[in-house]
């Protein structure tokens, strides 16, 4: 039989056709065809200023994820952590999203990693298309109307709740003295404990606060048998210190953003002991996998608070550009879509970016021996 013969030119039109979309990634990143297909997930938090150790956790749970996948990836495209220091300072924040913003090879955001930080600047990153995956706990950050923002646990609507129920259930405190730092976070976990403890008296600190005798001499004359601190451990440390140097024995019970050596090491390891620490978050030595090993191979160190929790969050981006998903509408709309368990908890977002609360988990923390170490998951009411 003859053969047709069929021009060159038809031949490669053909072929380029039916290669269009369908490029390969060289091991480093690049497409086959020379064109770089590396994408970004910033991390987005305090790395310097008075509550870094916070945020430096919250990095390096997500440096861990990031490194594991470009470890191991085979045709798949390079994922680059963006550092993004925002001190902690909400003032700061809209300043890095403005920065975060016009780089379109960022396709997810870790963070913002505090509340006041978030509410500053989560309705920028929304508005671009920047989809947030966030261990920042006050609840109306999921009312706002964002619709690319996601929390990786609970929010403060579980935690102070929980904290409240320890103070009246285990420590059997009948006089609770509240004070807050009146931080969108400091304040709204205390708001939340208030709710269940009815407060003998309330108080107040400031940020860089470091003379605390006038708030000190209102909790003896209250007769207080318990102080519940809502705030950050940059004030919780020397208000303690010097709440124990005035000789008030009343318990002391404070929130996840004291769970941190950094407050052990500002109040002073006989101030601190007996302080109990709530935290909607894993123990990390508890966390799933070889996570807690991982990391202590990786840094030097023991994870800290919420760097398993910011390693999940990193993990849903992960699991997003191996599935394709490297511009930012695709990674928004793989994550609402999101389910799936990681090393602290099961991932299913609500509509308002929230987990389920059948997968939220308070737990409470004690200061022994100059350590913060985990007591018990507090029971769901």
């Amino acid at each position: 039989m003859k053969q047709r013969f069929v021009p060159a030119a038809v031949v490669l039109a053909a072929t380029l056709a039916a290669t269009a979309g369908c490029v390969q990634n060289s091991s480093d990143g690049s497409a086959a065809s020379g064109k770089d297909c590396t994408v970004k997930i910033a991390f987005f938090g305090a790395l310097t200023g008075p509550n870094a150790a916070l945020g430096i956790n919250v990095r390096d749970g997500a440096k861990l994820a990031i490194d594991q996948y470009n470890a191991s990836r085979q045709d798949t495209c390079k994922i680059e952590l963006d550092n993004r220091d925002s001190q902690g300072d909400e003032k700061v924040a809209p300043g890095i999203a403005d920065a975060v913003i016009p780089d379109q090879k960022i396709i997810g955001v870790v963070g913002p990693a505090f509340s006041g930080e978030s509410k500053a600047a989560a309705g920028k990153l929304s508005e671009n298309g920047l989809t947030m995956i966030t261990i920042a706990t006050n609840p109306s950050l999921s009312t706002s109307g964002w619709k690319t923002f996601h929390r990786a646990l609970g929010n403060d609507a579980t935690q102070g709740p929980a904290a409240g129920r320890y103070i009246q259930n285990t420590l059997k405190a009948e006089k609770v003295f509240v004070v807050d730092d009146t931080s969108e976070y400091g304040k709204g976990l205390a708001d939340e404990v208030r709710k269940v403890v009815r407060p003998v008296a309330t108080g107040t600190t400031s940020k860089g606060q470091t003379d605390f005798s006038a708030l000190i001499s209102a909790i003896r004359a209250s007769n207080a048998d318990a102080v519940y601190y809502g705030g950050y451990y940059a004030e919780a440390a020397p208000f303690l210190k010097q709440l124990r140097g005035q000789g008030v024995k009343a318990a002391f019970v404070t929130g996840d953003a004291v769970k941190d050596d950094k407050f052990v090491e500002g109040a002073g390891k006989e101030a601190a002991e007996g302080a109990i620490i709530t935290c909607p978050c894993v123990p990390p030595e508890k966390a799933g996998g070889t996570f807690a090993a991982d990391f202590k191979k990786a840094f030097g160190s023991e994870a800290g608070t919420y760097s398993a929790e910011s390693y999940d969050a990193a993990s849903i981006f992960v699991a997003g550009v191996k599935a394709g998903k490297t511009n930012r509408k695709d990674m928004e709309a793989f994550v609402d879509a999101y389910k799936g368990k990681g090393v602290t908890t099961d991932f299913a977002f609500t509509p308002q970016g929230e987990i389920e609360l059948s997968a939220v988990a308070v737990w409470a923390y004690r200061v022994e021996g100059g350590r913060i170490v985990a007591v018990e998951e507090i029971p769901k009411a």
